[in-house]
């Protein structure tokens, strides 16, 4: 069966290397859908390390093609990688020096991602990366979330060197998409775009322009395509406000644009928020569920962020446990309705 004729599922994801621990894992809590997370090693408190995959600019072939074997070797579907170590692409974001030579691996990469047979390639346009100011902040019975607040960096240093307002970034975006959605469209490729996280207009001096529904909106008709979609990330739109969560589900499912969900929230919203378990957020996640059913969505949900419980592996296996326990008895109780 094709992945596109599957229905509405679970899956596992957030980890850039397919190990023994992790397939046993996967197996235990009943799933068989991946997604690889290759952002890179600056995120390690959640459980991201090294990308596995070689090269330090583009990816080949045949390491693509061998990571696709090694979940169906294990009895796993292979249905996204997200990411690439954003320094692929840092000088395409920021229209720098050199960024054609950036998009043209990046454009090697996407045909590789088809030709080796992984439908959707997850991404994001956020030069200055996700933010957090805390990855200790205390949560229920002792675990541990990140979180965020904007007064303790409204004065932070520039991260580039100097000031890139929003007009600037979103003419290297249409530079940048408009020349790798042709090749996506080629390859059969499907590519999924991230939220900024946290959405707030700039962070260290650079504009973040995924941070609204209408941002969304624009990226959409400049990259107007039935290849270009949403990785629908609740946790995020819910930064921006719980009330939008459903408007925007509503919107881009009815455009068939979410191409996957992480399915995770948040407590609070910007300017400051902290993660949460899956049942103590901002969204009632079975309704936010049973409306990506009711609105046709059929591809896959992930943990993605989780808080770090007490002796969590460092993939927070606990917690992940915890979340999927919970999202499959959503699912189980919906598919009986």
């Amino acid at each position: 069966m094709q992945l596109n004729e599957l229905p509405m599922r679970v899956a596992a994801g957030q980890f850039s290397d397919l190990t023994d621990e992790i397939i046993t894992f996967i197996r235990q809590v009943g799933l068989q859908d991946v997604q690889f997370n290759m952002y890179g090693s600056t995120q390690r408190h959640w459980g991201y390390t090294d990308p596995p995959l070689p090269g330090d600019a583009r990816w080949e072939y045949m390491d693509l093609l061998m990571l696709r074997t090694r979940c169906e070797d294990a009895g796993l579907r292979l249905n996204a990688i997200e990411n690439t170590p954003t320094e692929f692409y840092g000088k395409a974001m920021l229209g720098l020096p050199g960024r054609d030579e950036q998009i043209e691996n990046m454009q090697y990469t996407i045909r590789n991602i088809g030709r080796a047979g992984i439908p959707i390639f997850g991404y994001h346009f956020m030069p200055s990366r996700v933010w957090r100011t805390s990855s200790t902040t205390p949560a229920r019975g002792g675990a541990e979330v990140t979180s965020f607040d904007m007064e303790l960096v409204k004065n932070a240093p520039l991260t580039h060197g100097r000031v890139f307002g929003a007009d600037e970034i979103w003419a290297n975006y249409e530079y940048y998409i408009k020349a790798i959605l042709p090749v996506a469209e080629e390859e059969g490729v499907l590519l999924a775009l991230h939220p900024d996280d946290p959405p707030v207009p700039t962070l260290g001096g650079v504009a973040r322009i995924m941070s609204s529904f209408e941002g969304f909106q624009r990226a959409m008709q400049i990259g107007d395509s039935p290849n270009h979609g949403l990785n629908f990330c609740v946790g995020t739109w819910s930064e921006m406000g719980p009330e939008i969560v459903p408007q925007a589900i509503r919107h881009f499912a009815a455009q068939g644009k979410i191409f996957y969900v992480h399915f995770r929230d948040v407590l609070g919203t910007v300017p400051k928020f902290r993660e949460a378990f899956v049942d103590e957020g901002n969204l009632d996640m079975f309704e936010i569920m049973k409306l990506l059913r009711d609105v046709g969505f059929t591809g896959f949900m992930l943990d993605d962020h989780v808080p770090h419980m007490v002796n969590d592996s460092g993939w927070a296996s606990r917690s992940r446990a915890y979340a999927i326990g919970q999202m499959n008895a959503m699912l189980r109780i919906l598919n009986r309705v």
